[in-house]
């Protein structure tokens, strides 16, 4: 992990993401907790959805799609759920591992988890890097940092504008 001191950003690149799911999983493992369904907040936890699901070796993944930001510190006044939505009644009963690239502000997480409560068993999250300004703490965390972060998906801009249509 490198910082720029220039820009004041974390840098996680490819590597890292995969140690960071490693570790995360290893809490998880260590914790004793045995999650039915990992659950990834799109689109930054889908990958560390898989990689979770696939080092703890659950099966049963989904995806919720919550949008907050809309660009570099630009968010929404609340985070919305984006459809399509998973049912509830297949989340009943179930231990879900909710899985997210970063706990900033914890408005992401906290729509997700009150979604889901009622409906499962127990929800325990899981994230990459977490704030210190966050309204909710994930269970697990593999670092925590006050600056931005460059998440090696989203560090260079799109290929394709689909907002004005042209081409990088």
């Amino acid at each position: 992990m490198t910082t720029d001191p220039a820009a004041a950003r974390e840098i996680l690149t490819y590597e890292l993401f995969g140690t960071a799911v490693r570790d995360l999983a290893q809490q998880v493992v260590d914790d004793g907790y045995e999650p039915d369904m990992v659950l990834a907040i799109a689109r930054g936890g889908l990958g560390l959805a898989m990689g979770l699901g696939y080092a703890l070796d659950v099966k049963n993944l989904s995806a919720v799609n919550v949008e907050f930001y809309t660009g570099v510190d630009e968010r929404l006044e609340v985070p919305i759920m984006l459809p399509p939505t998973p049912a509830a009644v297949d989340l009943t009963g179930m231990r879900v591992l909710i899985a997210d690239d970063v706990a900033d502000t914890g408005k992401t997480l906290e729509i997700v988890r009150d979604f889901v409560a009622g409906h499962v068993a127990e929800a325990r999250s899981a994230v990459i890097y977490e704030k210190p300004r966050t309204v909710v703490h994930a269970d697990y965390v593999w670092r925590r940092t006050e600056q931005w972060i460059d998440f090696p998906w989203s560090s260079t801009p799109p290929l394709v504008d689909r907002r004005g249509g042209k081409a990088h």
